[in-house]
């Protein structure tokens, strides 16, 4: 007689469990690693004033002229932490308030109603093409932030085709992120470490769009065969029995009908996000701006509706509490720096890690040098804030490993961009409590296609070492 074996599931700790618990190990790492910090120096870097790394200039520093976290500094990390990222935190209540709010109008679901009407059983197109939409905006302009405002969207459109939310969340973020990290023109990447690194501004440009196009076709396909699978089956859906503030069955959609209050909100929506991408691209907008706008957005909304103030009000608190664990959530991440910070450890590491590269087989030195970026970005999550710091450091250390500036460029690129959707001091926490989809089942769900996509970059690193890109 055999035994039958149970299959279990691994299961990931709670989202605030993982956090903490690198938290908790930044606290004890700031008494062990040494403190030091490198010489800066401000510079203008295609028209910005950037503090730049001077190369050669590291130096440890005393542990007492440091803060070290104790005890009670690892729990005052969270009100550091959100302290320091009050305006992501705000955006993220903002975002969830105001969509709330055109929710409950029923402008999208009336409206989503109509475009499967028209779409058919064509649906499933939707995905890559919306991928591909997304992605060239952070391939060409790099644009993340811009697209906040329409991760509720997706996330619904998708629910409400027959999939799940991590599909929807999956479209937005694996575009966005995906065309951010393949490069072609990004002015935040891919400008500013050229121009650290004394490459001429953009060239490269069509091994850069080939490694868009193997990229993005790679994300596409595999978030294709999952969207079917769950569609066959939803038991096999990565969230499973999570609930989503932004779903909403099939069935709901029948029982509305398309109004010209809808037409006018949807219009509301448009014309609000055109006007964002305009002044963020040329205007200089930030955050600010983005929720002084979605304010107005979901007012006027109300208004077209036909709701009195206080029934806005009332949704836009509903929206604004849905969110508020994913808002604790990106405060408690940032205090992960926050820590670094406080014990000057951060350049420690870096210094570290490039001396490592100086020793490295010439074989697999490009390689090494793309896991090391992908490390800093933990560090440093921020894609102009690696590049002042690194390109310093990695133009040179390319030269002595026998490599091209134009190589050490790429895997600067590869390495902050891919990396944005793994670690928890990135975006990708923002975007989760955005889409209402956990951090650890979206860790679970994308750890595999990480995998795939950093062994990709490999390959497509040791074709540019090769060809002398």
């Amino acid at each position: 007689m055999k035994n039958s074996a149970v299959k279990k599931k691994v299961k990931l700790p709670d989202t605030w469990l993982i956090v903490f618990g690198i938290l908790l190990i930044m606290a004890i790492l700031s008494w062990i690693v040494p403190s030091g910090t490198y010489d800066y120096e401000k510079i203008d870097v295609n028209g910005t004033t950037r503090n730049v790394v001077i190369a050669g200039t590291y130096h440890q520093i005393d542990k007492s002229e440091t803060t070290r976290t104790g005890l009670l500094g690892l729990f005052a990390a969270l009100y550091q932490g959100c302290v320091s990222a009050s305006d992501i935190i705000f955006v993220i209540l903002t975002c969830a308030a105001t969509f709330g709010v055109l929710v409950k109008t029923g402008a999208f679901h009336a409206g989503i109603g109509k475009v499967i009407k028209k779409i058919g059983s064509r649906d499933l197109i939707l995905i890559p093409v919306l991928m591909v939409v997304f992605g060239l905006g952070g391939s060409v302009f790099g644009m993340l932030s811009e697209f906040y405002g329409f991760y509720p969207l997706i996330v619904g459109l998708m629910i409400a085709l027959g999939f799940d939310a991590m599909t929807g969340f999956a479209v937005l973020a694996l575009g966005e992120y995906i065309g951010f990290m393949a490069a072609t023109l990004n002015p935040y990447t891919v400008a500013v470490a050229q121009s650290i690194a004394g490459v001429e501004l953009y060239s490269g440009l069509t091994f850069r769009a080939i490694c868009f196009v193997v990229m993005m076709g790679i994300s596409a396909a595999y978030l294709l065969r999952y969207a079917q699978k769950v569609r066959k089956n939803p038991e096999l859906s990565a969230v499973y029995g999570d609930d989503c503030v932004h779903s909403f069955d099939r069935s709901q959609l029948d029982s509305y009908t398309f109004t010209w209050r809808h037409g006018l909100i949807l219009v509301d929506v448009l014309v609000t996000l055109v006007v964002l991408m305009i002044g963020l691209l040329n205007l200089g907008w930030g955050y600010k701006e983005l929720c002084g706008l979605f304010i107005i957005m979901s007012a006027v909304a109300a208004a077209l509706a036909g709701w009195n103030p206080n029934e806005y009000c009332k949704q836009m608190l509903a929206g604004a509490k849905s969110v508020l664990w994913g808002c604790i959530l990106t405060g408690l991440a940032k205090g992960i720096v926050v820590i670094m910070d406080n014990a000057k450890i951060m350049d420690t590491v870096i210094y570290s890690l490039s001396s490592f590269l100086q020793h490295a087989p010439s074989a697999i030195s490009a390689q090494l040098m793309l896991i090391v970026q992908t490390i800093i970005n933990f560090l440093i999550p921020s894609g102009s804030g690696q590049a002042a710091v690194t390109m310093p450091i990695m133009a040179p250390l390319a030269d002595a490993l026998g490599l091209t500036r134009q190589v050490a460029c790429l895997t600067f690129q590869f390495g902050d961009g891919l990396s944005n959707l793994l670690w928890p001091t990135c975006g990708i926490v923002t975007v989760c409590g955005l889409g209402d989809v956990r951090y650890d089942r979206w860790l679970k769900w994308f750890g595999k296609l990480f995998l795939i996509l950093l062994a990709t970059q490999m390959v497509l690193i040791e074709i540019a070492v090769l060809t002398g890109f």
